[in-house]
């Protein structure tokens, strides 16, 4: 024989019931020999929890009693529940009129779901010409006198089922009500919420049933609830005692004491989808599975309760007086943690309990409060509790980390004494954004990286492109997966928490909205999204506002956006303040070479102690294909300069080049990396434009180019031979000291010596040390382009991607 158990879901109006009278005709058909045990249907139990709350309350409750009696009929033709809802009239009257009741009245109230059930898909089957009986396992399961959780009386209930089942046997399906039970005084008691389970797996033991199915509204069990982690894959096969811990942490499908009573028989259970239900599902059995983390599983409506106090250091016996003083209240205690000699006891109890665990303690603590031995007694209510089934203490590093870097600080966590199961303490709402860095990290699954990119031109809409393109070779490659969850501009954003494709453009326009930071935070928060990242790929001095925010708010930062490295130096150690304070970190690499490789080697250097002396280079691209162009073709300096534009290798505005600011803001970012504490005012900056050119619009610059072909004329002829313009930065000095010295200037230099080398675009960086002496480091190649900046700036984002 088999048992097979509904669930409510699976029983619900509509296609629930029906499918569920599919499976039935199913195994019926092929000769299967099955006994099905049923929960009550749908949002049943839930709606006479509340009208019996409403009616202890004095509330009206009629019209919500009527809805619910409605429900239970539907169009059920001829079923008939006069006897229930007449016990269920007389028992909201009766609590109305008292204003409460007792554990004994509600399991009364409740049992009358499973009843409704039973009787009507018994009646459905015979309609069906399929026989089948009700049986309300009142009869069968006798409990101790516990009403809301009561515990069965072995002996006498499996005497009751052997003896029910040898008269309805043979072609006879039994339709037996799960979670309802009765003591020896025929009063009705409940087994505790999911108890069908557990009648179903009680009639599997004392049946010695071949296999229990457990039918639900999900495909078996998965490495964790597939409604808060979208990437959770199904668990094929586990052992009861995997199982076991499972249930005990609080897996939904599963009752805590499901297990017990299968073990004992070896009876598989296997965990099907009433909607899908030729999948395999999981299956449980007494062999041992491969080790290794199973599942994360998960408690709510769960209280923490913090007792602390540092006249508890060296009493003996804090611990026995509080299970003591809960276990006379009859208060289950399911996770503790203890922080150093007793100084602080926290553990977790239901949330129902907790205020008169609360209370239960005070009393037991009253002269130590008073003493002052301990200083509270306290009550944390939004919290819940995320175990990892399986976890060896040797690797929860990972997990833990992982958890940091997303700002979840676990308010406590313990393991078992075997070190396989390790349970934390999250506030409830980080649970979902927890859990899928959690499951994640150990299930080795793509981590998501979750992107927002400020800024869409040239640089950024590349940028974007490229992670898109790339996007799916990376997670094959690296088991990263880039999520572009956000978009904006200055106006407008899009958003999409699956991920923004190649159609970004065209949305931004149709679809973009107004926002604020505020509206991005919000979205990723409400949305539960994990390892955040936001790229400032704009130019604006405004936009770095926001930095201190969004990293308050849990983002990464990647900007190839110059403008806040080189803002005041109390800015620049606020930032670094708020990075520390959150652990988060900001990749700038672009801001100087694009592309290239210089601000790491630079932090590595100093770093690992080198004293760096000189920095020389140059350091724009723009005026480096200017320049080399010039010094080696006979050709006017506003020829040149008009190519440089035509190429897009300047701002629309040559100025925002020639007048050296942007090469100033660079050589003092490396500044900054060296420590040194130089403000924008300290750099010698070479303007060259002349004076009476610098103001007005971009427009009437340019048509006066030529005004610059003399200057620069007679500058290129006063080169000593052999000799090429570069327009460099210079760090110097003694950089040891609290400043350095800052110079942007046109330099004339050899041919031969190495900034006399560079071509085209490049551009070129000589890293002097105390080490290498008069050898510098050196570092050439592309320093402009969208392309090259934009994969600088992809380069950053996987470098975050991959340290956190």
């Amino acid at each position: 024989m088999k048992v097979l158990k509904f669930g409510g879901k699976s029983l619900a109006n509509g296609k629930g019931i029906q499918t569920v009278v599919s499976i039935i005709e199913d195994k019926v058909r092929n000769g299967e020999k099955i006994t099905v045990v049923l929960s009550a249907r749908g949002n049943t139990t839930n709606d006479l929890e509340e009208i019996l709350e409403k009616a202890s309350k004095n509330e009206s409750y009629l019209e919500q009693l009527e809805a619910f009696k409605k429900y239970q009929l539907s169009d059920f033709v001829g079923v008939d529940f006069t006897r229930e809802f007449s016990i269920l009239d007389k028992l909201f009257e009766g609590v109305s009129l008292l204003g409460d009741y007792s554990k004994r009245i509600k399991d009364q109230v409740l049992s009358q779901g499973e009843v409704l059930s039973a009787k009507l898909l018994t009646q459905i089957l015979n309609e069906k010409n399929i026989k089948a009986n009700f049986t309300d396992s009142r009869t069968l399961i006798i409990t101790d006198g516990q009403f809301g959780d009561a515990q069965p009386l072995d002996k006498l209930s499996k005497k009751n089922v052997i003896h029910h089942f040898q008269k309805y046997n043979g072609t006879t399906i039994n339709v037996v009500t799960g979670f309802i039970a009765s003591n020896t005084k025929n009063e009705t008691t409940t087994l505790g919420r999911n108890g069908s389970n557990y009648t179903a797996s009680l009639l599997a033991n004392y049946l010695e049933a071949e296999e229990l199915q457990n039918f639900t509204h999900v495909n078996g069990i998965y490495t964790a609830n597939p409604d808060l982690v979208s990437d959770a894959k199904k668990i094929e096969k586990l052992s009861f005692a995997e199982a076991n811990e499972l249930a005990y942490f609080g897996a939904n499908i599963l009752h805590a004491k499901t297990i017990i009573p299968l073990i004992e028989k070896d009876i598989p259970l296997r965990i099907l989808n009433t909607f899908d239900y030729k999948n395999q599902g999981t299956l449980i059995t007494s062999e041992s599975s491969e080790k290794g983390i199973k599942s994360l599983s998960v408690l709510e409506d769960v209280a923490l309760i913090n007792l602390e106090g540092r006249g508890l250091l060296g009493k003996a016996g804090v611990d026995a007086r509080i299970f003591r003083a809960l276990a006379y209240k009859n208060i289950s205690v399911s996770i503790i943690s203890q922080g150093s000699s007793e100084r602080g006891v926290g553990f977790i109890v239901e949330a129902d309990k907790a205020k008169e665990a609360k209370s239960a303690l005070e009393q037991e603590f009253e002269p130590d409060l008073h003493k002052r031995d301990v200083s509270n007694i306290s009550i944390e209510r939004e919290v819940s509790v995320i175990s990892i089934i399986g976890q060896d203490l040797s690797t929860f590093h990972k997990p833990y980390n992982a958890l940091i870097k997303n700002q979840v600080i676990p308010l406590l966590f313990n393991n078992t004494i075997a070190g396989k199961n390790v349970s934390l303490v999250v506030r409830k709402n980080q649970l979902h954004r927890a859990l899928n860095v959690i499951h994640g990290e150990i299930f080795e699954i793509s981590k998501k990286i979750n992107i927002a990119i400020f800024g869409h031109g040239l640089v950024g809409g590349t940028l974007i492109d490229q992670i898109i393109q790339s996007a799916r070779q990376i997670e094959k490659r690296k088991k990263i997966y880039l999520n572009i969850f956000s978009i904006a501009n200055s106006k407008k954003a899009i958003f999409n928490k699956k991920g923004l494709g190649a159609d970004w453009k065209s949305k931004i326009q149709k679809e973009g909205v107004s926002y604020t930071i505020e509206d991005i935070v919000k979205f990723a928060n409400e949305n539960h999204l994990e390892n955040l990242i936001a790229i400032d790929n704009t130019a604006s001095r405004e936009f770095t506002n926001n930095y201190l925010g969004l990293i308050d708010n849990g983002f990464d930062l990647v900007s190839s956006n110059k403008v806040a490295n080189t803002l005041s130096f109390e800015f620049y150690k606020q930032l670094r303040s708020a990075l520390e304070k959150n652990q988060k970190q900001y990749l700038y690499e672009t801001n100087v070479g694009a592309g290239l490789p210089l601000i790491d080697t630079i932090k590595l250097l100093h770093l690992s102690g080198e004293n760096i002396t000189r920095i020389k280079g140059v350091f724009s691209g723009s005026l480096s294909y200017l320049f080399n162009t010039f010094s080696e073709e006979e050709r006017s300096f506003s020829e040149v300069l008009q190519e440089a534009i035509n190429k897009g290798f300047t701002e629309p505005d040559p100025r925002e080049d020639l007048c050296g600011n942007d090469v100033g803001r660079k050589l003092l970012i490396l500044a900054r990396e060296l420590d040194l504490s130089n403000e924008f005012v300290d750099i010698n900056i070479q303007n060259l434009i002349p004076e009476e050119l610098r103001k007005g619009e971009a427009t009437e610059f340019l048509e006066k180019l030529k005004d610059l072909d003399i200057i620069y004329q007679k500058v290129k002829e006063a080169q000593q031979p052999n000799h090429v313009l570069r327009y460099i930065g210079d760090l110097w000095g003694d950089l040891s000291r609290e400043k350095g010295n800052l110079d942007v200037k046109l330099v004339s230099v050899p041919k031969s010596s190495s900034l006399g080398q560079v071509k085209g675009s490049d551009s070129i960086f000589e890293i002097y040390t105390e080490s290498y002496g008069d050898q510098p480091i050196v570092i050439q190649g592309a320093g402009a382009g969208s392309r090259v900046t934009a994969r600088g700036v992809f380069g950053d984002i996987l470098r975050l991607a991959e340290k956190g």
